[in-house]
């Protein structure tokens, strides 16, 4: 199977049938939202090496994991002198209240723990709207967080079966894809079908 995309795992905390539309099935839809984060790494993408104090910063540098199968790029990867990782995720908007960014962000320190062989024990997400550096301690719980969304994601690309829409119904108003994985609608037909199947029956003459 393909390593999962870095960027599927925040997909997936968000919510499983989201990751499952954009990287299963290659849906994509543009809004406010998406088009903010575009510009915002614009200028990681473009990539790039210097020093700032003895630290050395590297835009877009790419990470893969072979143990867990994931890969990606990091916006940015500050390097200390003793060579300990600190991954910097840019993000639009301000912190939020479910921990998808941070799980993104984990797993680019996972990634980064197997590349250099050394601990990563925290990094940062910068949101643009804040524009200030949250840092991420990477505890044993958001690690666990982590791997079982990668766990979800090997399962559903294995499978090549989209999930039904979260549970969580708040989540679905700032979706980009709102439109195309239209949640209120799912399941409608299988109940439809079940109904139906119910009314043939009790119309069927007892023998």
């Amino acid at each position: 199977m393909d390593p999962i995309p870095l960027s599927a795992i925040q997909h997936a905390v968000y919510c499983l049938r989201q990751a499952a539309l954009i990287h299963l099935e290659r849906l994509w839809a543009e809004n406010r939202f998406t088009a903010e984060g575009d510009v915002l790494h614009a200028v990681a993408d473009k990539g790039g090496t210097r020093r700032v104090k003895g630290v050395r910063r590297v835009l877009s540098l790419p990470l893969g994991s072979s143990r867990l199968n994931i890969s990606g790029v990091a916006d940015l990867v500050e390097f200390a002198p003793d060579g300990t990782a600190f991954p910097v995720e840019y993000k639009r908007g301000k912190p939020k209240l479910h921990r998808a960014d941070e799980a993104q962000l984990c797993a680019q320190a996972l990634c980064l723990e197997e590349m250099t062989g050394r601990p990563v024990p925290e990094g940062a997400l910068f949101y643009a709207e804040t524009r200030r550096r949250l840092v991420v301690p990477f505890d044993a719980d958001l690690r666990a967080l982590t791997e079982a969304a990668i766990a979800d994601l090997a399962q559903v690309f294995a499978s090549e079966a989209t999930p039904p829409p979260t549970a969580q119904k708040s989540r679905c108003r700032a979706c980009s894809l709102a439109e195309l994985c239209r949640p209120e609608a799912w399941g409608r037909p299988a109940r439809a079908w079940r109904d139906r199947m119910v009314v043939t029956a009790l119309a069927e003459p007892t023998p």
